[in-house]
């Protein structure tokens, strides 16, 4: 098998997720524009129960397999990282199986007792099938990813994306005139489909793989007790911080509808409220997380690699690049989601949003900068520290949202203030736990000075050109253009990027000079 960088990972992701991602954007659009806010709000009710109950099905294990078939992998004991796949499926398999089926009928007594909006029973019913789809597809991914081969994980998700933009806009569309919460059952329909395409492309693309390491099996295997054991040390931390997670996402979606009534807002103007909050400020914000979500992905098999074998310098090589990647390209997206966020948010046309997303521009490299640590802070094995670290923000961030979103005068924008200092609180403890764990240096001018500067370049190329060219969308793209490209030669001048960096690229680093 050849060799592969966490760079040429984290690109082969971070191609996937830019192709989604613009799917996305034109998913949201249509949502936004033909559906309405209130349906997404509705979707967005149910979504992060949904996923509260995809994290206890999975307990964390497709992250574990990862790191433990990246460690049996890189010894040449490619055996017990079929082992470990094999077992890590089953196990799944019957974890989705029992929770999807007691949540399909457990859902109308949950929905009346749970949820402020007793419409969303049709569109839980149809996510919880999708729980069991999802578990099966995740065993994949991670066995791909411990492997340290994106290809597949890429493949899949582009498909999932694709069915999902197609089935859910075409099914909410034929179903608004049903009722708001028929359309958002289309978009849940959507999302199953998605997922069952994407297990399928998946699952075809491991038939490919499985037999090259079947010829090898050679070596004796670990039994079943003691696989199952170091999948439980690894994924019980993981799931209890991605149950804190979700859960924190589901108190949200309960909390911030309710407390925008208490500020004056009627049922249905919160829920549509709610709604815009992440079908535009979210969905914009966290556009450039394609290519921290592709990094941190990459990062944990990297580095888990390296640790095995002692290595600690590179340890240290590979976070430093990372973070350092991850603030390069941060700071430019979150520029032009802060100095045009009215266009942007009108495009979902919510521009009432528009302040509430430049609030949370401010924080978001914070956010950014979280995602890449954590991924660092798992593939050291050390997985208890960003659950430590999350509980921690937590109980800063949400009596904050609770308090500043029922204030009149603050609403949504106390919800984005919320945010805002969770993501710098989680991302410094990340930042320090990193540096006494590696003895990581914190190079200020290269995480620093140097993407800064090159960021001041593009403000002031907006500042000139906005009053010319502004109020079109011809006249936006030219301006965003030019300010990368001057964002660019910034850093190749100051150094922020060298044709080292270039030459590390799939596709790219080929055809330069050596």
């Amino acid at each position: 098998m050849p060799k592969r960088t966490f760079v040429y990972g984290a690109t082969i992701l971070l191609g996937a997720n830019l192709i989604n991602r613009v799917l996305g954007f034109a998913y949201q659009y249509l949502i936004m524009n033909h559906i309405g806010g209130e349906a997404y709000g509705l979707f967005n009710m149910v979504f992060p129960i949904y996923m509260l109950a995809l994290v206890l099905t999975t307990a964390g294990i497709p992250l574990a397999i990862a790191k433990m078939v990246s460690e049996e992998v890189s010894l040449g004991r490619t055996a017990q990282a079929q082992a470990i796949f094999r077992l890590a499926f089953w196990i799944l398999f019957i974890s989705g199986a029992i929770v999807s089926s007691v949540l399909y009928f457990l859902t109308p007594f949950l929905t009346h007792r749970i949820f402020p909006d007793p419409r969303v029973l049709t569109i839980f019913q149809i996510c919880t099938p999708a729980i069991f789809i999802v578990s099966l597809s995740s065993v994949f991914r991670g066995y791909f990813q411990g492997l340290q081969n994106m290809v597949p994980t890429a493949i899949s998700q582009i498909c999932e994306q694709l069915i999902r933009v197609l089935v859910g806009y075409t099914a909410a569309l034929q179903l608004l005139n049903a009722g708001v919460e028929w359309a958002a059952a289309g978009l849940a329909l959507g999302m199953l489909a998605g997922e069952i395409v994407g297990l399928l492309v998946i699952a075809f693309q491991y038939q490919f793989v499985w037999p090259k390491f079947k010829r090898n099996n050679q070596e004796a295997v670990y039994s079943s007790r003691i696989i199952l054991s170091k999948l439980w040390h690894l994924a019980s931390p993981v799931t209890v911080g991605r149950l804190f997670s979700t859960g924190l996402s589901a108190l949200d979606a309960l909390l911030i509808p309710l407390r925008l009534q208490v500020a004056g807002y009627g049922a249905r103007e919160a829920t549509t409220l709610f709604g815009q909050l992440g079908g535009a400020a979210f969905t914009l914000l966290t556009f450039p997380s394609v290519f921290t979500f592709a990094l941190a992905t990459s990062l944990v098999p990297a580095i888990s690699e390296a640790a095995a074998r002692n290595q600690l310098q590179v340890v240290r090589a590979r976070s430093a690049e990372a973070i350092r990647l991850t603030i390069l390209i941060g700071i430019p997206c979150l520029i032009i989601l802060f100095y045009f966020a009215r266009p942007l948010t009108s495009f979902f046309k919510s521009t009432e949003i528009a302040p509430i997303l430049r609030l949370l521009a401010v924080g978001g490299i914070f956010s950014y900068i979280q995602q890449t640590t954590t991924g660092i802070l798992q593939g050291l094995g050390k997985v208890h520290l960003p659950v430590l670290h999350s509980i921690i923000a937590a109980f800063i961030r949400i009596p904050i949202l609770v308090y500043l979103t029922g204030l009149p005068q603050w609403g949504l924008r106390g919800t984005a203030m919320a945010y805002t200092i969770g993501f710098i609180i989680m991302a410094f403890l990340n930042l320090i736990a990193i540096t006494r764990s590696t003895g990581m240096a914190f190079d200020l001018q290269r995480f620093f000075l140097q993407p800064v500067s090159g960021g001041l370049g593009m403000l002031l190329i907006f500042h000139f050109l906005d009053p010319i060219l502004g109020q079109q969308v011809v006249g936006y793209i030219t301006e965003f253009t030019a300010g990368i490209i001057l964002y660019s030669l910034i850093l190749f001048f100051n150094g922020g990027v060298t044709l080292t960096d270039l030459k590390r690229l799939p596709w790219i680093g080929k055809y330069l000079p050596r």
